[in-house]
């Protein structure tokens, strides 16, 4: 019996990925959930971090909404991407940005703490 279920990506303007897996990790507010087929129906939202879809498809969202009902998965994410298609110059510009942002003092608790996860996933990914 398989143990893949639908995902879906996708952002305003397109469709970013769409496909079966048999497992699913997203960066989310409550930590990292995994996703199983027949996973209890779920709504949520996306802090920035890694999408892991598989083995294979990996994402770098900065926020999104997630819903997990009847084995679809859906992810709508303004700034998700990639990896595949992420430059190391644009990632260094992404995360000099965020740290610069981070350093200044008008910001708040909430905007500290997703922007602590933005630099750490960036970091992580920049090879």
């Amino acid at each position: 019996m398989p143990q893949e279920f639908k995902v879906e990506i996708i952002s305003p303007d397109k469709r970013i990925y769409s496909g079966e897996t048999e497992e699913t990790v997203l960066p989310c507010f409550e930590g990292q959930v995994t996703i199983l087929k027949d996973h209890i129906p779920l709504i949520t939202f996306l802090r920035p971090g890694l999408i892991e879809i598989g083995k294979n498809e990996k994402f770098y969202a900065e926020d999104g909404t997630v819903e997990f009902s009847n084995n679809n998965l859906l992810i709508l994410s303004t700034t998700v991407q990639s990896l595949k298609n992420m430059k190391t110059e644009k990632i260094s510009i992404m995360l000099k940005e965020a740290e610069n942002r981070l350093s200044a003092s008008e910001i708040t608790d909430k905007q500290k703490y997703i922007l602590n996860y933005k630099i750490e996933t960036l970091k992580q990914i920049n090879w």
